[in-house]
């Protein structure tokens, strides 16, 4: 049996983005996969997102935020390293040893929808969509 190939997603606050793409790739291929995330400046979920995530079936309640400079410390090896914040938050990121791939998947910032209550959600809800269809895709790369 093959080992499972390590990812870890990276965004600003680990408060949103990187932990929806961390649920999905565990849901969609966690037989093949083992994804974790972290963020620059860990906050906390943001409420919003974990209704949301919800929706899929997924529960972050219980979820907390992690620092990625503490995974870096702490050695840890990755096949995959994905950023899903904009660029210029990529370019704070550490240089994990080991890394096979780095990649960037650009999303809008949950905690930066507008509008209404109901509005915001249907924004983060579009995000949720786009990072699932996302780890959709790319799965189709590793299709043996």
């Amino acid at each position: 049996m093959k080992s499972k190939r390590n990812v870890l997603f990276i965004c600003v606050h680990n408060s949103g983005r990187s932990l929806m793409a961390e649920a999905f790739l565990n849901l969609l291929a966690g037989d093949r996969f083992y994804a974790e995330s972290a963020g620059f400046k860990p906050t906390a979920v943001y409420p919003p997102v974990i209704e949301v995530m919800r929706e899929e079936g997924i529960d972050l309640s219980g979820k907390k935020t992690k620092n990625v400079f503490e995974f870096y410390k702490q050695g840890r090896l990755y096949d995959f390293v994905i950023t899903v914040c904009d660029e210029s938050a990529e370019n704070q990121c550490p240089v994990f040893p080991g890394i096979v791939k780095r990649l960037n998947w650009p999303f809008p910032d949950p905690e930066k929808a507008a509008g209404t209550p109901e509005e915001k959600l249907a924004e983060i809800r579009k995000t949720r969509d786009s990072i699932k269809a996302q780890i959709k895709e790319w799965l189709k790369e590793f299709q043996d």
